[in-house]
This record gives structure tokens, C-alpha cells and sequence, in this order.
């Protein structure tokens, strides 16, 4: 077997954009689903209505859907050649 020594760049499907991107991304997810935690009740008899503030409403699913769409862009950015 013949080891070739050719000088060809590797070409990475993602650049250093897109991991700074996606870690965003996935740091608003932790912090989104951190927001959802929470609101029980340790007595499952008893109603907590904690489980219904703007928090757990509101708050917390705009982070987890930014995270998500920050994620998307991520994958599909493509670093634009000036060939």
C-alpha cells in the first residue's frame, strides 16, 4: 500500500460558527427546560397552581423554541466562499 503525501486541505462540514451557534443553542435549551422544572406538589392529593405562572407559560418555551431554531440555523449556515 502506497501512503500518498498530497498537501489537500481537509474541509469540515461545520466551522467554528456554527459550534459557537449551536452551543448557544444548547444553552438555551438547558436553560429553558431548567424554567419548566419545578411546580409540584409533593402530595398528589393537593392542587399546586404554581404549575400554571408565566414562567412555565411563557417564559420557559420561548428559551426551549429560540434553542431550537438557534440549532436549526446552526446546521444549515454554510460560511459563504469568495472564489
Amino acid at each position: 500500500m502506497a501512503v500518498s503525501n498530497s498537501n489537500e486541505e481537509v474541509q469540515f462540514a461545520f466551522c467554528k460558527r456554527n459550534y459557537i451557534f449551536m452551543g448557544i443553542g444548547i444553552l438555551l435549551l438547558i436553560i429553558g427546560f431548567a424554567l419548566l422544572a419545578g411546580g409540584g406538589s409533593s402530595d398528589p392529593k393537593v392542587f399546586n397552581p404554581e404549575i400554571f405562572n408565566n414562567q412555565r407559560l411563557v417564559v420557559a418555551p420561548l428559551f426551549m423554541l429560540s434553542g431550537f431554531v438557534l440549532e436549526i440555523y446552526a446546521i444549515m449556515y454554510r460560511k459563504k466562499d469568495n472564489d
